[in-house]
């Protein structure tokens, strides 16, 4: 399951990859994708560690994509935020880690079932670059206008509140 930590990371992305200017301020991205600011500090910091957004200080300072929207994959992303796809530790490529309570892995119908999961979940995600998932965002209420920070919809945080735009969220969890 997606966490909401790596849904805002995406929205957060998108905001950078929208921006016309060079460098955006982390209120900025705040507002623009939807994310609370304190939680987009945690966000930036995985996502510099992980070489995919560069960080400058100063009053024209801010953060930018350290490299070209197209050659960002959202699968990247995710793994910053969020570690290896597969959905359990002995499914996955990069973080494996063979259960405890298995006698064979190499026979295990689970963790079959669980590999080929992740490969499928890494087949859509490892395909799209942040400069696709953008352009789908662009029409998304969570994205501000282009007329400036004016928010052109909010997201409820309640499942069941009478809010329209509650149903618009980009990406589903």
């Amino acid at each position: 399951m997606l966490t909401n930590k790596a849904k805002y990371g995406l929205r957060a992305m998108c905001a950078l990859t929208g921006s016309a200017e060079d460098w955006l301020q982390a209120h900025a991205i705040a507002a623009r994708a939807n994310v609370p600011p304190k939680f987009l500090e945690a966000i930036l910091v995985d996502l510099r560690k992980a070489a995919l957004v560069r960080s400058r200080r100063g009053q024209t300072g801010g953060h930018a994509l350290a490299r070209a929207a197209d050659a960002i994959m959202v699968g990247d992303v995710i793994r910053a935020i969020d570690g290896p796809l597969a959905p359990v530790r002995c499914a996955s490529i990069t973080a494996y880690r063979p259960c405890h309570d298995c006698a064979d892995p190499s026979r295990c119908a689970v963790r079959a079932l669980m590999r080929e999961t992740r490969q499928a979940l890494s087949g859509v995600l490892d395909h799209c670059s942040l400069a696709t998932l953008a352009q789908r965002a662009g029409q998304e209420t969570w994205m501000q206008s282009a007329i400036g920070d004016v928010p052109v919809g909010r997201i409820s945080r309640r499942r069941n509140a009478p809010d329209a735009t509650r149903d618009a969220e980009p990406i589903s969890t």
